[in-house]
C-alpha cells in the first residue's frame, strides 16, 4: 500500500521536486515567452482597478507585515479578479485538495492549493499566498509539485506565487522532457506598474487557453502612471 505524505513534508527544496518528478529548469528565454511577449493592453477601468489595489496594499502594508489571509485578499484575489478569472467561463476552487502519486507508485503526496481556477482543463494555480516576511520563491518547490498533479497533457501549465510584495510566475512542460521556467519577479509593492504587467500576464494565459479550447490541454496571482496604456516590455 502506498504511503501517504503531505506535499510540504515530502517536497522541501527544488532538488526534491526535480528528482522526484524528473524536472529540470530551462534557461532558454524562448521556453517561457508567455510572461513577456505580446502582452495585451489593459482598459482604463482595469488600470483604475490596479491603482485601487495598490493603494489598498500600500495602506495596509504601512502598518507592518501582512499575514497569508491578508495577502490573499489584498494581492492574489484582486489580481485574478481584474484579469477576469472570477467571471465566466472560469470556475474557482479555494483550498482545493490535490493528490499525486510519485512515479514509483510507493508514495502518494497530498496537499491543498490556495486558489485554483479551472476552465476546459485550464489550471490557474495560486499557491503560497505567503505572508510578506516570507519570499514568494519559498513556495516554488511545492508549486511545481502541485502543477504535476494536473491532468496529463503536452500543453503547458502555469502557476503564480505571491507574498503580497512580489509575484513570481512559472511554467511547466511535461511532453517528452519535463522542464520548468520562471519569470522575473514582479514587485507589486515597490514598483506600481508591475501590478498592471502581472495582470497582463494572467490575461495572456486566459486567452492562450481559449485559443486551445478544442484541445485536451491545460494551463494554469502604486498609483499607476496614467500614461501606462499597455504592458509591452521594451527590449
Amino acid at each position: 500500500m502506498a504511503k501517504v505524505v503531505a506535499v510540504t513534508e515530502a517536497i522541501r527544496s527544488l532538488a526534491d521536486v526535480e528528482s522526484r518528478f524528473g524536472l529540470s529548469r530551462s534557461l532558454d528565454p524562448e521556453f517561457f515567452p508567455e510572461w513577456h511577449n505580446d502582452l495585451p493592453s489593459l482598459s482604463q477601468a482595469q488600470q483604475s482597478a490596479v491603482e485601487v489595489m495598490w493603494n489598498r496594499l500600500d495602506y495596509q502594508r504601512s502598518q507592518g507585515d501582512l499575514l497569508e489571509g491578508a495577502v490573499t485578499l489584498l494581492a492574489a484575489s484582486p489580481l485574478l479578479k481584474i484579469a477576469g478569472f472570477y467571471d465566466p467561463p472560469f470556475r474557482l476552487k479555494a483550498e482545493a485538495a490535490v493528490e499525486l502519486t510519485v512515479d514509483d507508485g510507493e508514495e502518494v503526496l497530498r496537499g491543498r492549493i490556495d486558489v485554483l481556477i479551472i476552465h476546459n482543463g485550464l489550471w490557474v494555480l495560486v499557491l503560497g499566498s505567503k505572508e510578506t516576511t516570507i519570499s514568494a520563491r519559498s513556495a516554488l518547490p511545492q508549486a511545481l509539485a502541485y502543477l504535476m498533479a494536473a491532468p496529463a497533457s503536452a500543453i503547458p501549465i502555469f502557476g503564480m506565487l505571491t507574498n503580497g510584495d512580489d509575484v513570481l510566475f512559472l511554467k511547466i512542460m511535461r511532453g517528452g522532457v519535463r522542464q520548468y521556467a520562471l519569470s522575473r519577479v514582479f514587485s507589486l509593492y515597490a514598483v506600481p506598474e508591475d501590478g498592471a504587467e502581472a495582470i497582463c500576464v494572467l490575461k495572456t494565459w486566459g486567452s492562450h487557453r481559449s485559443r486551445l479550447a478544442a484541445s485536451d490541454g491545460l494551463a494554469i496571482a502604486p498609483s499607476l502612471n496614467p500614461n501606462v496604456s499597455d504592458c509591452l516590455r521594451k527590449s
